[in-house]
């Protein structure tokens, strides 16, 4: 990447806040560098930006390991085995989070330390004279851009969220701004960020010398899902304004595309570590170098299952990435993407499926699995299906269906029409709209967004109905009737709310 220099310093431990009082005792560290004084240079804007990309390949944000509060929160993957179910990552699955839950804490922080980043970064870039403005708005849209995608996550996974947008330099700084806040205003706060980079000077696309940074086509793919989400989850009111809206941005993302119809990139080519740079499909996705003992891909070795060679040299020792039977049983007979995505594990101590969908067996990866398998955070199947999705809600059925078949044909699929003479089909997706839902979730499983899909989809108190409808034989050990209207939401950490229980205040049911 121009390049995103993932051996960066990581700025969270440059940029310290506050500071004790200074009596004749106190030394200044003649490495340490002020925030105030840092930037001088676009080089120095340049890395800080670069710092906050490397901040995203972390699994406690949303790196290819971040499937703990994404698909294994929903009923596609889960962690089934007695190490697991007695620690804290069984509580995703299990519907039995409480707020003093580690990981989730873990992951809060994390995804906080990206926005205060991001918030030091804009705080300062007016001090920095540069040579071309352009430079300076690219910059500003990158970082305006992921401070948005870490809001969106965070909105979407809590409510009602501390909204920061500028550098806190002091401890009043911090008390001032720990209070949650409504979901309407951080709603705006990333719809403004990502109005911003939809009309600044970035590049149309991801291109060589650039892969992983942000283009015009992310830009506009995510306000058009932000747009979405709120129409589907926000003030009814709004309802079809948002959703025109989503329409207009998710087709200027899909004006950018670079090849025709989607059925000219094979499925397989998505997820070829070989054609990673050139796929025309991959709108946005975090690199990874293979045979690199810290920045590979470790995706292959660790969803691969004892006893398989499927996706890794790596022998593997565990049961893999575990896939639940409900959604082994979503597939439709014949469909290949099942053939790829998954495959049922012989060993005596597995005897289950496991995820083959991101393989590297190459010998660049060898028998220590570090894998060249970038993580895919956006391909023009969503877009697609996004397409459909708000074309369905506005009525649109004709069209929506068109965009449908788009997914479906590049799989070999029969088309919806045809396939809704099929009893199967028509009675396990009686509507259109649970037709596309079933489409996302084969086309995009394990690309963490099953989830977020089904928060978008329904009501909570249909989410209950839907989980509580399904067969907990298809579930392993975790409990559907465990889940209740609380988890439409995770818990704010106890650790947040004993700051000020009033102002950060907790979750219904926890």
């Amino acid at each position: 990447m121009k390049n995103i220099n993932i051996k960066l310093f990581c700025l969270v431990t440059l940029f310290v806040l506050g500071s004790c009082k200074k009596d004749f005792l106190t030394q200044n560290d003649p490495d340490a560098i002020a925030v105030s004084n840092y930037f001088r240079t676009e080089n120095d804007v340049l890395l800080a930006v670069n710092g906050c990309y490397a901040l995203l390949r972390s699994g406690n944000t949303i790196g290819e390991g971040s499937d703990l509060w994404t698909d294994q929160r929903s009923d596609d993957t889960g962690t089934n085995d007695n190490q697991s179910n007695a620690g804290e990552p069984f509580g995703f699955n299990n519907f039995s989070l409480i707020p003093t839950n580690s990981y989730l804490y873990t992951h809060w922080l994390a995804m906080y330390s990206v926005v205060s980043n991001c918030n030091i970064i804009l705080s300062n870039i007016d001090k920095v004279t540069f040579a071309k403005p352009e430079t300076k708005q690219q910059y500003k849209a990158e970082t305006e851009f992921i401070r948005a995608l870490m809001y969106f996550h965070l909105v979407r996974e809590w409510g009602d969220v501390p909204l920061v947008t500028k550098q806190l330099t002091t401890t009043a700084d911090i008390t001032a701004n720990t209070l949650r806040t409504p979901q309407a205003a951080v709603y705006a706060q990333v719809v403004a960020d990502l109005k911003d980079a939809v009309n600044s000077p970035l590049p149309a696309t991801q291109s060589t010398g650039v892969i992983g940074r942000i283009s015009l086509a992310a830009a506009n793919t995510l306000l058009g899902q932000v747009y979405l989400t709120m129409a589907t989850t926000e003030d009814p009111a709004n309802t079809t304004a948002n959703l025109n809206n989503a329409l207009t941005y998710l087709n200027k993302a899909y004006s950018f595309k670079t090849f025709g119809n989607l059925q000219e990139v094979p499925y397989t080519d998505v997820f070829d570590v070989t054609k990673k740079s050139t796929c025309p499909e991959l709108i946005w996705q975090i690199v990874n170098i293979q045979g690199d003992p810290v920045y590979s891909s470790s995706i292959a070795a660790n969803s691969q299952a004892i006893g398989e060679t499927t996706d890794s040299q790596k022998p593997s020792t565990s049961v893999g990435d575990n896939v639940t039977h409900d959604l082994v049983n979503e597939y439709e007979n014949g469909d290949p993407r099942m053939a790829f995505s998954i495959k049922y594990a012989n060993a005596a101590t597995v005897k289950d499926w496991y995820v083959t969908k991101f393989r590297d067996v190459s010998s660049g990866a060898g028998k220590n699995g570090y894998g060249g398998n970038d993580w895919i955070l956006m391909r023009y199947a969503d877009v697609v299906l996004m397409l459909a999705e708000t074309n369905m809600y506005l009525g649109n059925n004709t069209v929506a269906i068109q965009y449908l078949d788009q997914v479906r044909t590049r799989a070999g699929m029969p088309t919806y029409e045809i396939s809704s003479l099929n009893s199967t089909y028509s009675t396990s997706y009686p509507t259109l709209k649970l037709a596309i839902l079933h489409e996302r979730r084969v086309e995009l499983a394990f690309e963490h967004h099953r989830w977020f899909d089904l928060l978008r989809t329904f009501t909570t108190d249909e989410l209950v109905t839907y989980f509580h409808n399904k067969s907990q034989v298809n579930f392993g050990s975790a409990l559907l009737s465990n889940f209740s209207t609380k988890d439409r939401y995770y818990p704010i950490p106890f650790n947040e709310t004993k700051l000020d229980p009033v102002k950060m205040y907790q979750n219904p049911g926890y």
